[in-house]
């Protein structure tokens, strides 16, 4: 198939050669060219008409050339502000890393001054209870003087057995 339309290139190429050679003679010169339109294969436009001459094919060959460089500039840019995106995304990307990095460190930190926090407070916790059993047994032993206290006579007391009643 690539064989075939090469071959029919040059045999257009060829064709298009003979006839510009012999229309030279001619006053007006005459451009053939065909032109098909790749959406459809069955539409062609000649334009070996003569309203079209020499100067209006370079016009709209000038023309092309020119939206050719317009276009080329504007996809230039657009390349030139995707590449100023994606290098702005990686900026960003690559502070956004750093800032997960600090705020993993700072998490480290704080879940090991945690760890040291619930030891100090597993410590106190048992410094209470300790501390609580001295206080219960001071309780304890302040009763028990109390009872004592309470059960024992004064020295002057001449109540009870022993002491006339009179």
């Amino acid at each position: 198939m690539a064989e075939e339309s090469t071959k029919s290139w040059a045999d257009s190429d060829s064709e298009s050669s003979s006839s510009s050679s012999s229309s030279s003679d001619s006053e007006q010169e005459e451009v053939n060219c065909l032109m098909a339109d790749q959406t459809s294969d069955d539409e062609v436009f000649d334009f070996s008409n003569i309203e079209f001459t020499r100067e209006d094919l370079v016009q709209a060959l000038n023309d092309m050339v020119h939206e050719y460089k317009t276009l080329s500039h504007t996809f230039e840019e657009i390349k030139a502000e995707n590449a100023s995106l994606k290098n702005s995304s990686i900026d960003s990307s690559s502070d956004e890393l750093e800032d997960v990095d600090s705020l993993k460190t700072e998490l480290s930190k704080l879940r090991i001054e945690n760890d040291v926090l619930k030891n100090e407070t597993s410590e106190l916790k048992a410094e209470i209870e300790i501390l609580n059993q001295v206080v219960s047994s001071w309780n304890r032993s302040s009763r028990s003087i109390h009872k004592l206290n309470e059960s024992q006579k004064l020295a002057n007391d001449k109540s009870g057995l022993g002491f006339n009643s009179s």
